[in-house]
């Protein structure tokens, strides 16, 4: 049975009266259940507005329910391998692209392998899409002056695990910013309609994945940005 899948493609054919299938297919597939599900829901809702060419779709592959509860990004990868191969997916691998979506902190003191894990991703020509330490420092990124007010200075804080191990700071703000609970408020998700400023200030930290250990980082409005600016006319 194929994955359910969130997509808004095509969804007004006078948008391009006599193209059928679109010439690129980017289909992200999250570590996250409820966060990142509410953001990129709203995301693709908005590709008309960001521009993204008619000819390039977003889908949000979301995991059923035996999947469900899948969140190590080795176990992401593997499920993304297998929903390529179900050919009732969709998933051209000449052209298509899976998007990884998975959280750094991980890695940070109680899992090695990460090198070699995004090696992985980007053998099978998948993208990995990371943040160090977790999901909500980039929707963090999506409120302006974030950067300076929040993040700049306090990057001991946002990697640093409290007395469960977890990496919460990085919660705690985005909780205090917009007063929700950003795992049970889907209205969380509206954050993607401000995604240009996240874009710019994403490349205030490192976006580079390959050096991610012991800093805060994230890759994910660089990625979203090479969408928006994908062009198959050219």
């Amino acid at each position: 049975m194929p994955v359910h899948t969130y997509t808004n493609w095509n969804s007004r054919r006078s948008d391009w009266e006599d193209q059928i299938e679109p010439f690129r297919k980017y289909f992200f597939i999250c570590e996250g259940a409820n966060t990142e599900t509410f953001y990129f829901k709203r995301l693709i809702d908005l590709r008309k507005q960001l521009g993204i060419h008619p000819l390039i779709d977003i889908r949000l592959w979301e995991k059923t329910d035996e999947d469900r509860n899948l969140s190590f990004a080795k176990n992401l990868m593997d499920f993304a391998e297998k929903q390529k191969q179900d050919g009732a997916n969709d998933f051209d691998c000449d052209r298509d692209k899976m998007v990884i979506v998975f959280d750094g902190d991980i890695f940070e003191e109680k899992v090695c392998g990460y090198d070699e894990l995004v090696a992985s991703i980007e053998e099978r020509n998948d993208i990995a899409a990371v943040t160090n330490p977790g999901f909500e420092l980039f929707l963090i990124l999506h409120i302006n002056g974030s950067y300076e007010k929040y993040i700049r200075g306090q990057e001991d804080e946002y990697l640093r695990a409290d007395e469960k191990g977890r990496y919460s700071h990085a919660y705690n703000v985005l909780r205090d910013l917009t007063e929700m609970n950003a795992k049970k408020n889907s209205k969380i998700g509206e954050l993607a309609d401000n995604v240009q400023i996240a874009i710019e200030q994403e490349k205030k930290v490192n976006q580079n994945i390959h050096e991610l250990k012991g800093k805060v980082s994230c890759n994910i409005g660089k990625i979203i940005e090479e969408i928006i600016n994908e062009n198959p006319d050219i």
